[in-house]
């Protein structure tokens, strides 16, 4: 038995980069393009009828952003994934996305056999990227963390300490690595579990980088 094609829908408002992401999955043997909208509003209005694998989702659209399109549209059909296609490289943007109900993100000037990928990726269960954005989410990520660490006041040996315990480092080997007394270390330890009111190395370090 042949293998059911991907099917694909595009929300996008430019009407040259709908016309240029419709070519690009009908030129692929292994999708079907199933829709091409140029409003959030009336993709809403065809999700009850529409039998779709994956959406690619503009956010910046007239009426309804795609954001907000996709925080509408998911609850409805959970089983459909949404990949972002934008010029936006801003970590608000990202976040809010995939809070919303998206899987993935990708920028515009991605390459077509990139886009491609990205939609096979998302189909078998993936969460693609494109690489910029990536860098940014981990940025981000290590500037809350960061942010985290300063706000509950610790020491920078206290910082340095908990991010040794967080690469899963023992007491002896965190004495090593710093040069301290093992006694000392059980000391700065005693310390940040205090300041970040826990109880054990794993509640520390979920809560100064939680997942």
């Amino acid at each position: 038995m042949a293998k059911r094609p991907i099917r694909v829908a595009i929300v996008e408002d430019d009407k040259e980069q709908g016309e240029l992401l419709s070519s690009r999955i009908l030129r692929a043997g292994d999708m079907r393009l199933v829709q091409v909208n140029s409003r959030s509003d009336r993709f809403l209005e065809s999700l009850p009828i529409l039998d779709v694998d994956v959406v690619l989702m503009d956010i910046n659209m007239p009426g309804k952003s795609g954001i907000d399109c996709v925080r509408e549209a998911k609850p409805r059909k959970p089983q459909v994934q949404y990949l972002m296609l934008t010029v936006l490289e801003s970590p608000a943007y990202i976040f809010q996305a995939l809070c919303a109900g998206a899987t993935g993100y990708l920028l515009k000037n991605i390459e077509p056999e990139e886009l491609l990928l990205a939609v096979r990726d998302i189909y078998g269960g993936g969460s693609p990227m494109s690489s910029a954005i990536a860098r940014l989410v981990v940025s981000s990520f290590q500037q809350q963390a960061q942010q985290r660490i300063n706000d509950e006041q610790l020491t920078d040996r206290e910082k340095q300490i908990l991010d040794l315990l967080a690469q899963g480092l023992m007491y002896k080997e965190i004495s090593a690595k710093t040069c301290i007394s093992i006694e000392t270390v059980r000391k700065h330890v005693r310390h940040i579990y205090e300041k970040l009111q826990v109880r054990s190395r794993m509640e520390a370090v979920r809560k100064v980088y939680p997942r």
